[in-house]
């Protein structure tokens, strides 16, 4: 109970910094969003109202840098920014809407390297691994996938860096804390796609 509670509230603090900061962000970030997965389920979907699918559709891209971007979207749907506002709360406190955040773009911040670091972890310690690797700083995502019969790796984290010495620099640390020995580094050489899941049509697009 509490854990919901505090996401709720974290959910409402979020929306309202967003006005402070959409703002001072232009190049470097993006907004975005994560709707908790439905997709595949046309009950939870048709469960939802018009104007929530139209408010949906409207942040699931970036947001407008602009000192009220909710106002704009407002305008657009022919509702009040509050109506937009108290719409996105309701959809967060329903756990609809699971995440609501901004995302560096790395690459123009200073961070030209990253790499998905492929650990071997005894299935008993993946709990405990995954949280010592979750805990630092320069670590982005961190998920447990199946391994493969020629692929024995079953944690997999993202690291970001200032270049790729630094990120196996990270990586050699990670492995002397965790105390996990295997382990490999997959660099990532070319950005062709990264966007945000479209999950119903924006009819400006």
């Amino acid at each position: 109970m509490r854990v919901v509670e505090g996401w709720k509230i974290g959910c409402k603090l979020f929306i309202a910094y967003c006005f402070m900061l959409t703002a001072q962000i232009k190049i470097a970030t993006r907004f975005y969003y994560c709707l908790t997965f439905f997709s595949a389920c046309p009950l939870f979907s048709a469960m939802l109202t018009d104007l929530e699918k139209q408010v949906i559709a409207s942040v699931q891209g970036d947001l407008p840098v602009t000192s009220h971007p909710y106002s704009e979207i407002a305008d657009r749907l022919e509702v009040s920014e509050s109506v937009v506002l108290q719409t996105l709360q309701d959809l967060c406190e329903r756990g609809v809407i699971r995440r609501f955040g901004a995302t560096i773009r790395h690459q123009r911040s200073g961070f030209k390297a990253n790499a998905m670091v492929a650990w071997r972890v005894d299935e008993k310690r993946v709990e405990e691994v995954g949280k010592i690797f979750a805990a630092f700083a320069e670590v982005s995502h961190c998920y447990r996938r199946n391994p493969a019969d020629k692929w024995p790796y079953n944690l997999y984290t993202m690291v970001h860096a200032n270049d790729e010495t630094a990120c196996r620099s990270i990586a050699r640390v990670m492995s002397e804390k965790a105390h996990v020995k295997e382990y490999t580094l997959l660099f990532s050489r070319k950005e062709l796609k990264k966007t945000s899941m479209a999950y119903f049509a924006d009819d400006d697009e």
